[in-house]
């Protein structure tokens, strides 16, 4: 049998295309928000603004990022759905490597923010980079689904009887009809882009759901990074540099993160490696929480990048393990809104805590419990539960197998002589 048109192109010849589209959309839609950091203490002073009052800027930008239809979403959302439609069997490496754009970004965005702002205010490098970000349009251009790719002759578009006795063709139903049509239409709508079945049923999905929720509360440090270095009495090009080593590490700690995911032991492993990936991240948080020199920073920047990209190289992979591809889409939808509420509310919640105490440290303490605790709690639950369905299957299988095997005890056997099925269960 030949190969189907998706077949054909999935995996290699244009999805390498797609790839690299993707790499370079999530190096501007994901790389810019990290750079906001470097320009928190200009925009404070602009406005005369706290630090709460000032956190709601980047908390905003990334937030409506995960959240909206707006903006950035636009290209983050629809290239990470894309990727999984065009790599199947390379989907984990695929993944990884699309990650590496936003190290790309982390690293080349607060260079850029810093050599910007000697020349031209905060206001000026924003008009810069918005025509840089401009070009996630081209990349747009190039990730076509699929199904819309030329493989056959156009299709017979005249109607059928078929379609007429469906519907297709059918008179304007009355006002009232129309109404119920109507919200029947959105119901619809709304449970193939929002994945709440799954959040109400899929437990697995709940975990992962809820264990992310709390871990996205250390992104927060993204936006303090650089404040707290300069509080400390390092020199901004210096502080602005820690949000680069970040992503330069990333660059290169994300293709082999994608490796060692592709691994045969990881295969059925993933779950828990990404767990272990946010355990480490939060620990991390440690480091800059007790020492505030330079060279300690740069301890926690290594620390932190290494566990971020496996982080950013799982995350999305996991997803797609646990609800398909099929439901991907809707189910990823679900996921980046309700992650994005913390998002939103973290920066802010984290400016308080320095409006009250007068200090960052706490910020990275506060952190690093949260994430911690995400990641024992997706760890222990998912682990739990998978025991809990393995003996439920269990059960389900030995079921018919005994009940197959009492079938053939005859009446006249020995009662000293343990029955079949009882000794196959004992096993």
């Amino acid at each position: 049998m030949a190969p189907s048109r998706a077949q054909e192109v999935t995996d290699h010849g244009w999805a390498w295309v797609v790839l690299l589209a993707v790499v370079l959309s999530q190096g501007m839609t994901l790389g810019f928000p990290s750079c906001i950091g470097v320009f928190y203490k200009d925009i404070q002073a602009s406005f005369q603004a706290s630090d709460s009052d000032t956190s709601w800027f980047p908390s905003i930008v990334t937030a409506v990022l995960h959240a909206g239809g707006l903006g950035l979403c636009l290209s983050f959302q629809a290239a990470i759905t894309v990727l999984g439609y065009y790599f199947i069997r390379f989907r984990t490496l695929a993944n990884s490597l699309a990650s590496t754009g936003v190290s790309l970004g982390m690293a080349l965005w607060p260079l850029m923010s810093q050599y910007l702002l000697d020349f031209v205010d905060w206001r000026g490098t924003f008009l810069i980079f918005g025509g840089v970000l401009l070009n996630c349009c081209v990349c747009g251009a190039v990730m076509r689904p699929i199904h819309s790719l030329p493989s056959s002759p156009k299709a017979n578009v005249h109607p059928t009887p078929e379609s007429r006795q469906n519907g297709n063709l059918s008179p304007p139903l009355a006002s009232t009809s129309c109404f119920w049509t109507s919200m029947s239409s959105c119901s619809r709508l709304l449970q193939k882009y929002m994945a709440f079945d799954l959040l109400r049923h899929n437990k697995h999905y709940q975990i992962y759901t809820f264990g992310n929720i709390c871990m996205v509360f250390g992104f927060v440090l993204n936006v303090y990074l650089v404040p707290y270095a300069t509080a400390s009495g390092i020199e901004e090009s210096k502080a602005a540099m820690l949000l680069g080593i970040i992503g330069f590490i990333n660059i290169f700690v994300r293709p082999v993160a994608g490796v060692i995911s592709q691994m045969a032991f990881f295969k059925d492993r993933l779950y828990y490696l990404f767990c272990l990936a946010v355990m480490v991240n939060g620990a991390s948080n440690l480091i800059a929480g007790l020492w505030d020199s330079y060279a300690a920073l740069v301890l926690f920047c290594v620390a932190y990048s290494i566990s971020m990209s496996f982080v950013g190289s799982l995350v999305f992979q996991v997803l797609m393990d646990i609800v398909g591809m099929e439901r991907f889409a809707s189910a990823f939808g679900l996921f980046t809104i309700l992650e994005s509420i913390t998002i939103l509310i973290g920066p802010p919640l984290a400016g308080l805590l320095v409006d009250f105490t007068g200090h960052y440290h706490y910020v990275f303490y506060v952190t690093a419990v949260i994430v911690c605790s995400a990641a024992l709690f997706m760890g222990i639950s998912g682990y739990l539960l998978q025991r809990k369905e393995a003996k439920v299957l269990g059960a389900a299988k030995l079921a018919p197998r005994e009940a197959l095997m009492s079938d053939h005890v005859k009446p006249e056997q020995d009662p000293q002589t343990p029955p079949e099925g009882k000794f196959i269960r004992s096993i």
